[in-house]
């Protein structure tokens, strides 16, 4: 890695995290415009989308404002053509920012998705619409294979220039059960272990979630939630990935 070179990183909010230490360190850095992502399926939809720029988008309206389900909450409008615009123009800039990229971090935090009842998309973001209109899906090693395969195919096409570094999010979901949350990281270490040798002139993997569990042990590199990393975890973590890419 250069200083000169440019990245993007999608994906959880750990990816936000390690985003803010690239712009801390004035490096050119695009973090999550469409806020953050957890499932392969989600994340691969917002880079196909942005490099596809379709203009076709799912928005819809609830609580008086007008909304994206590939994006969260921190893009809404109460006017429907001015949020149009502004969900289009932020995954313009999104597809822009992929195709002169040197380098993709894409954080991957579950295999746990959520498809709406009416026609089975996968959203982003549920945006507190009532769980009924939901049904949740938990995604299958081959499945999540074939999802990331196929954006990757695209990412080869579109960005030749384009390295894609996978991290699995060290953020444990106490929703599923710190049992639950296990099976969901180990179904995408392998999914993303198979990415690599599928592509291995494309992909590669950096291991954020075993430096978490293997070599901050303590407690205290949590937060207070004791679910999230504490800031000194994503420190350590990110002096690990500058001396790993020689930043």
């Amino acid at each position: 890695m250069q200083k000169t070179q440019h990245f993007v990183l999608l994906g959880s909010c750990f990816a936000a995290y390690i985003g803010e230490r690239f712009q801390k360190e004035g490096l050119d850095a695009f973090c999550n415009p469409m806020g953050a992502a957890y499932n392969p399926e989600s994340i691969a939809i917002q880079v196909q989308q942005a490099l596809k720029n379709d203009k076709d988008l799912p928005i819809f309206q609830f609580d008086g404002k007008w909304r994206c389900w590939w994006a969260n909450t921190l893009i809404t409008d109460t006017d429907e053509e001015r949020f149009r615009e502004t969900i289009q123009r932020t995954f313009f800039k999104l597809g822009r920012a992929i195709k002169e990229a040197d380098w993709l971090f894409l954080t991957l935090g579950t295999n746990v998705c959520y498809k709406l009842k009416e026609n089975g998309m996968i959203v982003a973001n549920c945006h507190k619409v009532p769980d009924k209109n939901f049904e949740e899906v938990t995604l299958d090693i081959e499945t999540c294979v074939k999802t990331l395969s196929d954006m990757m195919d695209l990412l080869s096409k579109e960005c030749p220039q384009l390295h894609v570094v996978f991290t699995v999010s060290p953020y444990r979901y106490k929703k599923y059960g710190f049992h639950g949350s296990q099976l969901a990281k180990a179904t995408l270490l392998l999914v993303v272990d198979e990415i690599c040798k599928l592509f291995p002139d494309k992909a590669s993997y950096f291991p954020a979630y075993e430096i978490m569990m293997d070599e901050l042990r303590d407690y205290s590199y949590y937060a207070g939630d004791m679910i999230h990393p504490a800031p000194e975890a994503v420190e350590h973590i990110w002096n690990k990935l500058i001396l790993n890419f020689q930043l």
